[in-house]
């Protein structure tokens, strides 16, 4: 991957004084060699669509959503709806809310988990963005066993889904950042 090393850092003085805007954010993407699905905007809110494999777990679909007076936030439909064994569910998502500092679980109006990092404005960056969403895959991949039951009908992962290549790329994201997230996936 084309600059695989380190993005520089602009110091935090000097990012606080500048906005970050749509191009900023794919200039970023294109740095970090990812390529959006879809992009689209919505009062002054832009969104970008993206798919990651992890090294275990498959087609996250993510999306990136830009709110220049806000924050970037990294989010993604961790399982689909939870059908039932809510307190048990519940109490999953507060304990990994704990072990994983960084990202934050919640639950979306149709009941789906939801797994997502948020930038504030005046620290996003390529770095951090990559980080993030480096972050946000491992933490899948981490707990893919522990989210079976929510992603396959008896909670058994299928035999071939191990085996199956990775298709999109967070790999060469997770290499990137592996020293900032070796609790993650060391």
């Amino acid at each position: 991957m084309a600059g695989a090393g380190p993005v520089r850092r602009t110091p935090a003085r000097l990012r606080r004084m500048t906005t970050v805007g749509p191009p900023d954010v794919e200039r970023w993407l294109a740095e970090l060699g990812l390529t959006p699905l879809a992009r689209g905007e919505r009062d002054g809110v832009t969104s970008w669509d993206l798919r990651l494999d992890g090294r275990r777990r498959r087609d996250l679909r993510l999306t990136l959503i830009l709110d220049p007076s806000v924050a970037l936030i990294c989010w993604l439909h961790y399982a689909p709806p939870i059908g039932d064994g809510f307190r048990r569910s519940y109490r999953r998502l507060l304990r990994w809310n704990d072990e994983f500092p960084f990202v934050k679980f919640s639950i979306a109006e149709d009941e789906r988990p939801i797994l997502a990092a948020e930038l504030p404005i005046e620290s996003a960056d390529a770095d951090e963005l990559g980080l993030a969403l480096a972050r946000i895959v491992a933490v899948s991949d981490r707990l893919l066993e522990e989210s079976a039951d929510w992603l396959w009908i008896g909670g058994r992962i299928p035999a071939d889904y191990l085996d199956r290549g990775p298709t999109s790329g967070a790999t060469p994201l997770l290499d990137r950042y592996a020293d900032r997230l070796a609790e993650l996936v060391g």
